[in-house]
């Protein structure tokens, strides 16, 4: 879960914060400029708490314990997994995230445009 929190803290928290009307562009622009450590740094830690998980089972599996929270614990890393994933893949695609931010949210794709910024076809 950690992990996940330090990954998404380049995009999440700040927009957070505006929305909350706690803060403003400069913030987020100034965490942004983060994104290539806090990235990482989520991937780094979701994977090591996966390492973590599933040692911690082997080693109870051997022993004959019980793992206690072990369902728990593995449906907070499975979420913390796709935050960080998400995280990732909004900064390795950009382009191909905010068109389908686009088509999700209005239901029409980016598309060709003219000179002019219009879709194209579009007349005016």
């Amino acid at each position: 879960m950690g992990g996940a929190v330090v990954s998404s803290l380049c995009c999440v928290l700040p927009l957070a914060i505006i929305l909350l009307g706690l803060g403003s562009g400069a913030f987020m622009a100034t965490t942004m400029q983060y994104t290539s450590v806090f990235v990482p740094l989520g991937v780094i830690s979701v994977s090591t708490g996966f390492y973590l998980h599933l040692r911690e089972r082997r080693r109870c599996a051997r022993a004959g314990c019980s793992m206690g929270g072990s369902s728990l614990n593995l449906i907070l890393l499975s979420v913390s997994a796709l935050v960080v994933a998400a995280a990732l893949f909004f900064t390795l695609f950009p382009s191909l995230s905010a068109d389908i931010l686009l088509w999700a949210t209005t239901g029409r794709s980016s598309g060709p445009v003219d000179s002019m910024g219009m879709p194209a076809g579009v007349t005016r």
